[in-house]
């Protein structure tokens, strides 16, 4: 006799997987963080650890580059923000709550990943660029189709389509999601790593004709082999308070 499955046997078996994942390392930062403008809160993220749930373990990268977009509300509107228009139903969670992951698509293939910021009603958000793979290298190097032993870090999570792929992040499944809460599978938290400095130089990709194409909003740990792009942009050397 064919054995009949049970609602209560699935979430079972979901609480026993639950259970057995070891806690997320370090602890959530304050939504009050990233209630800033994105200028402010991308070097300081700089250190801070993304952290995805992935088939019953934790793939961890550390945040080593980072660039800011400003909404239309700052001082100077930052024509390179998918927010400069105002809201659509394409970038809505960027008007939203802070501290929320805005999952886009490029070249109808490839996604990135940002972090929405300032307080609800206003809008703006940090582009993740490049991770230090911390853990679950395997799993990445899996999800990238590469070889686990013969990839370097950088191969991983360096640019940030890569770091989706590594970390298996899609907009379907992954875009409003709240990184501050323990029930999201992918959380954004903190082990105490700081930097004491950063770089500043122009973002990567920007229209040679947009306006603010020289904008010194990309943010980098000096000399971090897993940084992005090009190596001799014009940079501006930052403490971090």
């Amino acid at each position: 006799m064919r054995k009949r499955f049970s609602p209560s046997s699935r979430n079972t078996k979901l609480a026993e997987l639950q259970k057995a994942l070891p806690a997320a390392p370090g602890k959530f930062p304050a939504r009050s963080f990233f209630e800033r403008s994105p200028e402010l809160v991308a070097p300081r993220l700089l250190g801070k650890l993304l952290v995805r749930k992935f088939r019953g373990r934790w793939l961890v990268g550390r945040i080593v580059e980072a660039e800011a977009y400003l909404g239309p509300h700052a001082p100077t509107p930052d024509p390179a923000a998918h927010s400069y228009r105002g809201p659509t139903p394409r970038n809505q969670i960027l008007f939203g709550p802070a501290g929320h992951a805005y999952v886009y698509t490029i070249y109808g293939r490839y996604f990135c990943m940002n972090i929405s910021c300032e307080v609800e009603g206003r809008s703006g958000c940090v582009l993740l660029r490049a991770l230090e793979p911390i853990a679950g290298l395997a799993q990445m190097a899996a999800n990238r189709s590469v070889d686990a032993e013969a990839a370097k870090p950088k191969d991983l999570t360096s640019g940030p389509s890569r770091l989706c792929q590594a970390l298996a992040l899609t907009r379907a499944e992954h875009n409003a999601l709240d990184l501050l809460s323990p029930n999201s599978p992918l959380q954004l938290r903190d082990d105490g790593f700081r930097a004491s400095e950063c770089l500043a130089t122009p973002r990567i990709g920007i229209n040679p004709t947009n306006a603010a194409l020289d904008w010194p909003l990309r943010f980098i740990l000096p000399g971090h082999p897993c940084v992005s792009g090009a190596k001799n942009l014009t940079s501006v050397r930052h403490r971090i308070r």
